[in-house]
């Protein structure tokens, strides 16, 4: 039998199971933020389901990723580089503490230094964790990030969907170190589960210490309306009922 944190159904199920186990969501948890039946959430999971806009974009904002993400989507484009579905989306600024709620399921983020006075800054993808209030991140003994720190450094991570021209920036900037000291090192270690996606050894630990966390949201976060045309079509070529729970999917949870 499958467990929840192994499933074996289509693409976007495996995407959503991957998400959702980043964040340390249980089915029931993701089926509570996004106003579905569990039942479907676990069908999902584990067969080769095709869930609709809405159900998509549901999912998306409850594991705080893109619909574009996972439907697997754009994954040698820049994100935004196609048509977006609003051609002017409102923006807001975010305030310290939903910045820090935004990032604070870690992922992958960019760091940015300089390597010398007046040079351009270096910006480079990390896989990071949000720990004690600050960033922290492994990389290479004696490389290009560790040979720069202890120094001035800025983080920055986004979640952007071109699909609905929707999306979130936040901007750490501080000091980064390298993490020395023992016993937090030891902490750092029990307390966080840091992957980094590039191979080698990179046992060298690099905290950011916030001195000061600005963001930004664009869009609108009110899940879309499918148009008739679209739920006609759906009725005419079956994917409308393709899973248990499917038609409580949009509608929320029942009994």
């Amino acid at each position: 039998m499958r467990g929840p944190n192994r499933p074996e159904g289509g693409d976007v199920g495996r995407r959503v199971a991957r998400r959702r186990t980043e964040l340390g969501l249980s089915r029931e948890q993701l089926a509570e933020r996004t106003g579905m039946d569990p039942g479907y959430v676990a069908y999902l999971e584990e067969n080769p389901a095709e869930p609709s806009h809405e159900a998509l974009y549901r999912l998306a904002q409850a594991l705080r990723t893109s619909t574009e993400c996972l439907l697997g989507a754009g994954g040698d484009t820049p994100p935004g580089s196609a048509v977006t579905a609003v051609p002017a989306p409102a923006g807001r600024v975010l305030g310290a503490e939903e910045c820090r709620s935004l990032i604070a399921p870690g992922g992958v983020g960019r760091v940015a230094f300089t390597t010398a006075p007046g040079a351009p800054p270096t910006v480079l993808p990390v896989t990071y964790s949000f720990w004690r209030g600050a960033v922290v991140f492994r990389t290479e003994e004696g490389g290009l990030i560790a040979r720069h720190a202890p120094g001035a450094m800025s983080f920055e991570v986004d979640r952007l969907d071109g699909a609905t021209a929707e999306g979130w920036s936040v901007l750490v900037t501080g000091r980064g170190r390298p993490v020395a000291d023992a016993r937090e090192l030891a902490d750092l270690r029990a307390d966080t589960d840091v992957r980094p996606w590039a191979g080698g050894r990179r046992e060298a630990w690099i905290r950011v210490d916030e001195e000061s966390i600005t963001g930004r949201r664009v869009g609108d976060r009110r899940a879309p309306r499918p148009r008739a045309a679209d739920t006609d079509a759906d009725s005419e070529t079956g994917t409308g009922a393709q899973a248990p729970g499917a038609g409580r999917e949009a509608g929320g949870r029942t009994g």
